[in-house]
């Protein structure tokens, strides 16, 4: 298939034979937000985006990973108009308070779903994040692609099945977008091609930690490390995406 504006990311993801291609995408997708966020650009400084930010807020994970980046006057101007959205939103929390009465079955256990307004206003508050919010559009787009392609570009569909194959938590969204972007006929074919994928690659894994561990012992001082050096990183990604030896991604100055 001819490849296309909204096809490069995907065949430049699957070409750099990560373990995921989806990590891949959305380390790129990331750093790209973060850039527009607090980049050289100064996209902070425009009314609407601020506003935006100030209504969305930022995950726990995303603002260590700001504070890393850099840009003292960025994250303070982000974080001025931010507290002064919060602080509203706040004293109107207050204001409308009223004492949630306690059920028995409240008294004698603790309940896994909140009841108090202002913890679940909190609660809120931290699911929200303006760069999750923007991640999640783009990758809904890029799933959207990912089935495209497979279905239409035997050339991709081939790279895929004799590829990597994807982290867990990547391969989880794959199969429940599949749900939804294929028919009946093609979750009959996806499905045990995925299957056996992942079967292969996770095996792929568990041996190169297994020898990594084996390579500790004073018998196997001189045998090859195979592919094993780097199996750490490699290990923790597969399982739970991301790229745990990546260094802080900082604002180029």
């Amino acid at each position: 298939m001819k490849e296309k504006l909204y096809t490069i990311p995907l065949n430049d993801a699957v070409a750099a034979e990560d373990e995921c291609p989806f990590c891949f995408i959305e380390r790129a997708v990331e750093q790209d937000i973060m850039d527009f966020v607090l980049g050289s650009g100064s996209s902070y400084m425009e009314s609407d985006v601020r506003e935006a930010t100030d209504k969305a807020g930022f995950c726990r994970e995303h603002f260590k990973k700001m504070f890393d980046y850099g840009n003292t006057l960025g994250n303070g101007w982000i974080l001025k108009t931010h507290y002064m959205q919060i602080n509203r939103e706040m004293k109107e929390q207050f204001k409308k308070f009223v004492l949630p009465k306690t059920g028995l079955m409240g008294k004698m256990k603790k309940s896994a779903q909140r009841v108090n307004p202002i913890g679940i206003w909190v609660e809120e508050k931290e699911k929200s994040c303006y760069i999750c919010n923007r991640f999640a559009d783009t990758y809904d787009r890029y799933m959207d692609t990912f089935f495209y392609m497979y279905k239409k570009d035997e050339d991709f569909r081939e790279r895929i099945l004799t590829g990597k194959g994807f982290c867990l938590h990547h391969f989880g969204d794959l199969c429940e977008y599949a749900q939804t972007r294929l028919n009946d006929k093609e979750k009959k074919e996806f499905y045990p091609a995925m299957f056996e994928l992942m079967e292969r690659n996770m095996e792929r894994l568990q041996e190169d930690v297994s020898w990594l561990v084996d390579k500790f012992d004073y018998r196997n001082k001189d045998a090859d490390w195979k592919n094993s050096k780097d199996a750490i990183q490699r290990g923790m990604q597969k399982l739970k995406g991301g790229y745990p030896a990546d260094p802080v991604y900082k604002m180029n100055k």
